[in-house]
């Protein structure tokens, strides 16, 4: 549906009629009410607790093998940016996550290329969007940290991320 059709229905309804509406929307759709509960919270620590044990779960679950489902890890970050976290914790995120992927790769050993790639590409937007949001002082030694607990992998993983970082 347009934009502006919808304008006109949701302009049509009475301010009873719109509250049913969105209390429909929140009780049907899981998204909209994550959306709802962030929208109406004043501490974003427990959500953000959240998605990075979502990208824990899956390099490091509590109980049985890894999945690493990449997806799954990412995932957590678009949804993030979609709820409107801030942009410190979006960073935070992005780094989270290749942190993980660092960890299990010198945990279980040589992994495969699109691992690597989507760790490299991870990184690279994380240091890209932390100096266009004017971060570098509150994560630089992370995103440091990273490149040096990289340095024994395959793949010219560790040379990339050195690349990104010192760019």
């Amino acid at each position: 549906m347009p934009t502006k059709e919808l304008t006109k229905f949701l302009k049509a309804l009475t301010k009873q009629e719109l509250i049913n509406h969105v209390m429909e929307l929140d009780l049907k759709y899981k998204a909209v009410k994550e959306h709802h509960q962030f929208q109406l919270s004043s501490d974003i620590s427990s959500f953000l607790e959240k998605q990075k044990q979502i990208i824990e779960n899956e390099f490091f679950p509590a109980q049985g093998l890894p999945k690493s489902r990449l997806s799954v890890a990412r995932k957590a970050i678009t949804d993030s940016k979609k709820l409107g976290f801030p942009p410190q914790a979006i960073a935070d995120l992005m780094l989270f996550y290749v942190e993980t992927g660092v960890r299990f790769t010198n945990e279980y050993g040589d992994i495969d290329e699109p691992f690597y790639t989507s760790m490299e590409n991870m990184y690279r937007d994380a240091m890209n969007y932390i100096n266009k949001q004017r971060l570098q002082e509150l994560y630089q030694n992370r995103a440091h940290a990273i490149v040096q607990d990289s340095a024994n992998t395959g793949w010219g993983f560790h040379d990339t991320l050195a690349d990104f970082f010192y760019f």
